[in-house]
């Protein structure tokens, strides 16, 4: 089945931070969710690219990461 889901252009996305995350803005990423995706950013650089992934991939890695 092939379904589109109409998502917003990346820039209407609404960007979260870690509350554990310094108030500068240090080593830090960006998340932001739409349905079927996961896109991390570089807080220091938000003009890049950011990083899209599934979110069951997105799962594995905080879940590796939480180790």
């Amino acid at each position: 089945m092939n379904e589109h889901v109409h998502q917003p252009p990346i820039g209407q996305l609404t960007w979260r931070r870690s509350s554990y995350s310094s108030e500068e803005g240090g080593e830090c990423v960006e998340v932001a969710a739409r349905p079927g995706t996961v896109h991390v950013r570089d807080s220091k650089d938000t003009t890049r690219t950011p990083l899209a992934v599934d979110p069951p991939a997105w799962t594995a890695f905080v879940e590796f990461a939480a180790l």
